[in-house]
This record gives C-alpha cells, sequence and structure tokens, in this order.
C-alpha cells in the first residue's frame, strides 16, 4: 500500500513532485485545497460549512477538512491502493486527527531545499499576468529584460514572490513543520509511517528519482 504524504516549503517543488508520484503509483493526489473547492461546488453539508467560514474570513476549521479527508480516502474506490496527501497534514493537531480518524499512512516524504536556494527561486520569479506565463530571472530568462517574450507586455513579481513574503512563508512553514517532522519520526507515533528525507535541489526528474529509490521503487 502506498498512502504517503508530502512535505515541502513553499518552493521547494512539493507540487510538480506530488503529481509526478501519484502518476507513477497510479494514486490519486488528494489536495485540500482542490477538496476545499470541489465540496463548495458541490454544495455538500461540510462544502457549506467551509463556505461560511472562509466567506467570513475564517480559517477552515481541523474538523471540517479531516471529515473531508475522511469522506474521500475512506471506502472510495481509487484510494484502494493508496493515495498521496498535499497540503496536509501541516500541524501535529493534524495528524494525530488522521490517526484517530484510523487513516493510516506508510510514507511522510519530505523535501528538504536550503532556505536559500528556495528564496532564489521564488524571488527571481518573473510573471505575464494576463497569460500566467512565467519566467526566472536566472533559471529561464526572458529575451528582453522585464519584457514578455510572446506579448511584448512588461513582466511583473507577484507580492507572493517578494522577499518579504518569502521569508515570512518559510518562517511559519518552518515554525508548523518542524515539530510535526519530529513527531513522525518519535516513538510516540502509533501509525508506524517511514519517515523519508530527500534532497530538493536538482532537476525534476533527478528529484522524482531519489522519491522512487528511497521508497524502494525503480522508475519503468
Amino acid at each position: 500500500m502506498n498512502r504517503i504524504i508530502l512535505l515541502g516549503a513553499p518552493g521547494a517543488g512539493k507540487g510538480t513532485q506530488a503529481d509526478l508520484l501519484a502518476q507513477y503509483l497510479k494514486i490519486p493526489k488528494i489536495s485540500t485545497g482542490d477538496m476545499l473547492r470541489s465540496a463548495v461546488a458541490n454544495g455538500s453539508e461540510l462544502g457549506n460549512q467551509a463556505k461560511d467560514l472562509m466567506n467570513a474570513g475564517k480559517l477552515v476549521s481541523d474538523e471540517i477538512m479531516l471529515e473531508l479527508i475522511k469522506a474521500r480516502v475512506i471506502n472510495v474506490e481509487d484510494c484502494r491502493q493508496g493515495f498521496l496527501l498535499d497540503g496536509f497534514p501541516r500541524t501535529i493537531v493534524q495528524a494525530e486527527g488522521l490517526w484517530r480518524a484510523g487513516i493510516d499512512i506508510d510514507y511522510v516524504v519530505a523535501i528538504d531545499v536550503p532556505e536559500v536556494e528556495i528564496i532564489k527561486r521564488l524571488t527571481g520569479r518573473r510573471v505575464h499576468l494576463p497569460s500566467g506565463r512565467t519566467y526566472h530571472l536566472e533559471f529561464n530568462p526572458p529575451q528582453m529584460p522585464g519584457i514578455d517574450n510572446i506579448t511584448g507586455d512588461p513582466l511583473v513579481q507577484r507580492e507572493d514572490d517578494k522577499i518579504e513574503t518569502v521569508t515570512a512563508r518559510l518562517a511559519v512553514y518552518s515554525q508548523q513543520t518542524e515539530p510535526l517532522i519530529k513527531w513522525y519520526q518519535s516513538a510516540n507515533y502509533k501509525g508506524k509511517a517511514q519517515y523519508i528525507e530527500v534532497q530538493g535541489s536538482g532537476d525534476l526528474e533527478e528529484i522524482h528519482q531519489r522519491i522512487l529509490q528511497k521508497l524502494n521503487l525503480k522508475k519503468t
């Protein structure tokens, strides 16, 4: 069984690796953001509760998120051979909630990228907002500095990619996730998931191969 939690700081490439791993293992990638949007769009009872909270500018409670995840992974056909949780849990309280809900986890995979590299990745991004085309000052620069290759429009740096925002997001992630990782590594965790750390520097395929190797899988 491949029931996996994937952890990674903003800019660590977690989303891309989650897609690659889920596709390779033929298991669903379960994103809490996608689940929330789906539940709200479907008008389910939990979705309406979540919608009311979000409309009031409040965070969706751990209890609602756990109920959404339970409904998604328990007795649902495409989760029979496993699933990949992307974006949950983020705290020990949420992880304990998964365990109490009877949702077993086989692997916790953490993608580790040095903070200085993440800052370089994110702060160097530039975007053509109308199309969503993304460039990078160092890794994928436009043909003309600050100009979109196709339209000639000016590129912008999103607020999320400014140094102040990036460092704040990394601080929050570290504050939340370091205790979570220690919890999964501790003897107190009764789910007995195997904790795996993977170096997240390098090209996408190289990192994907590292994850498969740590999971004792081989690329076919």
